[in-house]
C-alpha cells in the first residue's frame, strides 16, 4: 500500500512540475510575440524599417511610426495614398509616416530615380504625388495587353521634373552616375528581409499589417496608441 502511495504521489508532482513548466512556457511565448519592435532599427535578420535618409513626415516624438514599402509604379500604392494623406490628418501630431522603396514594376526604378532627385531639391513628396497622379501615362498597368508605344520615358520625367520646379540637368547628371541606385537596392534589402512580398506594405511600430485595407490599418494604429 505504501509503495502505491509513493507511486500515486510521484505521478501527481510529475504533473504538476509539467504543467508549471508548460505554463511558464506560454507565458514567455506571449510575451516574446507581443514585444513592441523598435522602429529605429527592429529586431530583424537582414531588414530595418528606417535608415537616416529614410524621407519622414510628422514630428519626431509621434507616438506611432508608419512605413511603407511601395512601388511608384504599383496601382494599388497610387489608389490608397490619399488614403494614407487622410490618416495623417485624422491623426496630426500622434504619427509620422516614412516611405521607402520596393521596386517591382518595370518603370519603378526609373520613378524612384525622379523621386530622389527632386528629393535633393526638396520636392521628395511632391514628386511621389505628381508620378502616382501621372502613373497612366508612365506605368504598365497590371494585367493590360500591349498597347501602342508610349512616349519615351525620359523625355515624360523630364517634363515632370519642370512641373515639379526642379533642375532638369542637375537630375539627369545624378542619375547618369547612378548616385541613388545603391540607396533604392537598400530600400528593397531591407524590405526582403522584413519579409515584404507585395506593395504597398506597411508596419506600425514594427507590426506589418497582416491584411491590406483601411480599416485593419487604422484598427493596428488604434492598438499602437492605446498601448
Amino acid at each position: 500500500m505504501r509503495k502505491e502511495f509513493v507511486i500515486l504521489g510521484g505521478i501527481i508532482l510529475a504533473v504538476i512540475a509539467a504543467a508549471y513548466i508548460g505554463s511558464s512556457y506560454y507565458r514567455s511565448s506571449v510575451q516574446e510575440v507581443r514585444k513592441p519592435t523598435n522602429t529605429t532599427g527592429p529586431s530583424a535578420p537582414s531588414g530595418q524599417l528606417l535608415r537616416p535618409d529614410t524621407p519622414i513626415l510628422g514630428p519626431a516624438d509621434a507616438k506611432v511610426t508608419l512605413v511603407e514599402f511601395y512601388d511608384p509604379e504599383c496601382e494599388s500604392c497610387a489608389a490608397f495614398s490619399p488614403i494614407i494623406k487622410k490618416i495623417l490628418k485624422d491623426y496630426d501630431g500622434k504619427i509620422r509616416f516614412a516611405a521607402r522603396y520596393m521596386p517591382l514594376h518595370p518603370n519603378s526604378l526609373n520613378a524612384a530615380n525622379l523621386t530622389e532627385a527632386a528629393g535633393e531639391q526638396g520636392k521628395f513628396w511632391q514628386a511621389r504625388e505628381l508620378l502616382f497622379q501621372k502613373q497612366p501615362e508612365w506605368g504598365e498597368k497590371h494585367g493590360a495587353p500591349a498597347t501602342a508605344a508610349r512616349p519615351d520615358i525620359s523625355t515624360l520625367f523630364e517634363n515632370y521634373a519642370m512641373e515639379l520646379g526642379i533642375d532638369v540637368n542637375k537630375m539627369n547628371a545624378a542619375i547618369k552616375e547612378n548616385r541613388y541606385a545603391a540607396k533604392i537596392e537598400l530600400d528593397k534589402k531591407d524590405g526582403q528581409g522584413l519579409g515584404v512580398r507585395k506593395t504597398p506594405q506597411f508596419f506600425v511600430n514594427g507590426r506589418m499589417l497582416a491584411r491590406f485595407g483601411e480599416g485593419e490599418l487604422r484598427a493596428l494604429i488604434d492598438d499602437e496608441l492605446s498601448r
